[in-house]
């Protein structure tokens, strides 16, 4: 006699889901389901994802600028917002640019430029060893190279006064404001990737400060920001000697602030 067929009811998961609080329920019992190929999988899957295990670690993946981005556990799941940041990068560069993705996590931005842009030279860095490894899947199919370490203390040297496009992702949530968070981010994802500092900028300060010394006569760097941190943010980019801009995007309900390094700037 054949094993009988795996037929999970969606309406049972939805209902289990919904109850647990999960806004889209629907859709995530779908996805659920369709990772599933036996009932006592589902039923795991179902039962850590209501216990408030991110959906992202559960499916092994999170879908970014029409991509499937590998997302390991431990590490931070890019969000739709941060799809602006793409959109605004990807304006400005070229094929044959050099880019780089500071504070890459997953490696989402860099790996959607990529495929948004193709050609271009393209690294990205981490200091947490997971995430570099989580981004080298995701980079490394498109020609990229990952690296490890502190910020700009990460890259190549060659790489000073050649960067075309710099984008970070930086954390930028206030020590204080963590706490708020909901507990998928503040239970589940590295501290390091949501902490910003006692008013959310300690990373950017950082960034911004450092920017001229690797970007190339005219590059540009585009941090993701608040509505609120914006006009702090472009004041650092403006003290570092960069020509800044806010943008914002309702659609996305995201901030960026770019900065541009002047043809006739000097190191």
């Amino acid at each position: 006699m054949s094993a009988p067929t795996f037929q999970p009811s969606h309406s049972a998961v939805t209902a289990r889901l919904r109850s647990a609080g999960c806004v889209f329920a629907e859709d995530e019992a779908r996805l659920l389901i369709s990772a599933t190929h036996a009932a006592k999988d589902l039923d795991r899957l179902v039962e850590q994802r209501v216990s408030g295990l991110p959906l992202e670690y559960l499916l092994g993946w999170a879908e970014f600028c029409g991509q499937h981005i590998a997302v390991d556990p431990g590490v931070f799941v890019p969000r739709r917002r941060t799809e602006y940041l793409v959109r605004e990068a990807a304006r400005l560069a070229r094929p044959g640019a050099v880019v780089v993705d500071l504070c890459c996590g997953s490696g989402a931005v860099g790996a959607a430029l990529a495929a948004a842009v193709g050609g271009i030279e393209l690294h990205a860095a981490d200091v947490d060893p997971t995430a570099v490894h989580c981004a080298r899947r995701n980079i490394g199919p498109a020609g990229g190279q990952v690296h490890e370490g502190d910020l700009y203390s990460a890259l190549p040297d060659t790489l000073r006064g050649r960067v075309d496009v710099l984008v970070a992702n930086a954390p930028y949530v206030p020590t204080d404001s963590i706490g708020m968070m909901p507990p998928e981010a503040r239970l589940h994802e590295p501290r390091v990737a949501l902490d910003g500092g006692a008013d959310g900028l300690d990373v950017q300060r950082r960034i911004a400060e450092e920017a001229p010394l690797w970007l190339a006569p005219g590059g540009q760097l585009l941090i993701e920001t608040s509505v609120r941190q914006a006009p702090t943010t472009a004041a650092l980019f403006g003290h570092a000697g960069l020509s800044a801009r806010v943008v914002h995007s309702e659609e996305f309900d995201a901030t960026v602030v770019l900065g541009k390094r002047q043809e006739t700037h000097r190191k």
